[in-house]
């Protein structure tokens, strides 16, 4: 429903909070933020910027599927068509992310905020990324965080050898791209999702909601046309040190030399809403990991009968998952495990369990660990595989991939008999009404 309707309706059914206190982005606005459970909420006076700041938006999996017209029972099925069968969106003449032109850069007026006190800086943490390959012109939509430098430049994190950092690697050091700030929530899922090389994230989220595309104003890029700020710059081949900054597991990523980025023209709504989320909290992990669940459910597929898909939160919403299957042959458990873990590539532990399994009752899951699992026997042990930079025990070593040990956990009931039952014998229903 796009992101200002969806504002829209959480302001008519009660559930936006709206802040209209003087409030700082010097850690204030967060602080607000995590003492509201992140909630929905609207901070219309903000003292360092004239742009009011909204928050919360895709802070549980309800109102992620509300935002994008489904339910929760029907969001992973809908997010797998989607990046099953992505549509390319159409380039139109005008946008309202371009109703205001500004070609004199100053970063400054925006709300950008610091969250902790350990930040190297200010961050903008919810921008969404876009790229084209120089070859194949291919577009490339991701997340990145961006710490500001001054006036008209950023320090973004990009991650070695993933999409951005193999575009610009190809471009020889320097490539366009386009910051978008303020995007519907089928935008920040396509861009959180990794789809095979040449496929276009923006047509993952055209799927999931009408998109339309307008093309820059100083660089070779489209971008969403209803977003409500857009930053057009250059990556360029001069580094800076970025960070500290909170990360997805919710511990302090290190300093790194990474490349300055020069923004050269600001396009926005005559009235923009800034969008934030809180880094290492939920609205930070359900865009990170839950669209991961639809590209495991796709593999897993391919080998068995996948019922369902759980990016744990205690494994940081990243490195952790639980997928049910319907079991029908002996190696189906460990076929799972695999494709899993082609599934998403810096999954670190994953837990095979049955379809009477609750995945997301990490009791239950812990009991089919305790009554079906031998680790002798069903444990499949992958060493000095690639793995996520979020993880601090794994090798991160600078200049390289991310390298991790991993682990699957085939939990579900064995074939053989060990003259045990494998099933929770269940006492009978009752209406406690008829004996309270």
């Amino acid at each position: 429903m796009g992101f200002r309707n969806f504002i829209e309706q959480l302001q008519k059914n009660g559930e936006l909070t709206r802040i209209t206190k003087p409030i700082s982005t010097e850690y204030e606005i967060a602080s607000v933020i995590e003492a509201m459970g992140e909630k929905p909420v609207f901070f219309e006076n903000v003292k360092e910027s004239s742009i009011p700041v909204v928050a919360g938006l895709v802070s549980s999996k309800d109102l992620i599927a509300r935002s994008i017209g489904t339910t929760k029972e029907q969001l992973l099925p809908k997010l797998s068509s989607a990046i099953e069968n992505p549509v390319a969106p159409e380039l139109v003449e005008r946008g309202e992310c371009q109703e205001v032109v500004e070609e004199t850069v100053d970063l400054t007026k925006l709300p950008i905020m610091r969250y902790t006190e350990k930040d190297g800086g200010k961050y903008i943490d919810s921008a969404v990324a876009i790229v084209k390959d120089p070859e194949t012109k291919n577009r490339n939509m991701c997340f990145h965080r961006l710490m500001l430098l001054d006036k008209n430049h950023f320090v973004p994190r990009l991650v070695e050898s993933r999409g951005t950092d193999t575009i610009l690697t190809k471009a020889g050091g320097e490539l366009e791209i386009a910051f978008c700030i303020g995007n519907s929530t089928a935008v920040l899922l396509a861009a959180a999702t990794s789809l095979p090389k040449g496929v276009d994230e923006l047509g993952m989220a055209n799927v999931l909601e009408k998109i339309e595309l307008v093309k820059c104003k100083t660089v070779d890029l489209e971008v969403p046309k209803d977003c409500e700020i857009v930053l057009e710059g250059k990556i360029t081949k001069e580094k800076a040190s970025e960070g500290p900054f909170l990360d997805l597991t919710g511990t302090i990523d290190k300093v790194r030399q990474q490349p300055i980025t020069e923004i050269k023209c600001i396009t926005h709504r005559k009235k923009p809403i800034y969008q934030t989320i809180l880094a290492g909290r939920n609205e930070h992990k359900f865009l990170m990991g839950m669209p991961k669940e639809p590209t495991i459910f796709n593999e897993v597929n391919k080998v068995c009968q996948c019922k369902d898909v759980y990016i744990t939160p205690g494994g940081c919403s990243w490195l952790h998952a639980v997928v049910q299957i319907r079991k029908q042959n002996p190696d189906d458990g460990k076929k799972a495990i695999a494709a899993t873990f082609e599934g998403h590539k810096s999954l670190k532990h994953c837990v095979v369990v049955d379809e009477d399994i609750n995945i997301y009752d990490p009791h239950d899951v812990e009991w089919a660990i305790a009554t079906r699992f031998q680790a002798d026997k069903n444990t499949v042990i992958l060493s000095n595989q690639p793995g996520s930079s979020l993880d601090p025990s794994g090798d991160l070593s600078e200049g390289k991939k991310a390298t991790t040990a991993k682990a699957g956990l085939d939990a579900t009931t064995p074939t053989t008999s060990t003259g045990k039952g494998f099933t929770k014998e269940q006492y009978r229903k009752i209406d406690l009404k008829n004996f309270l």
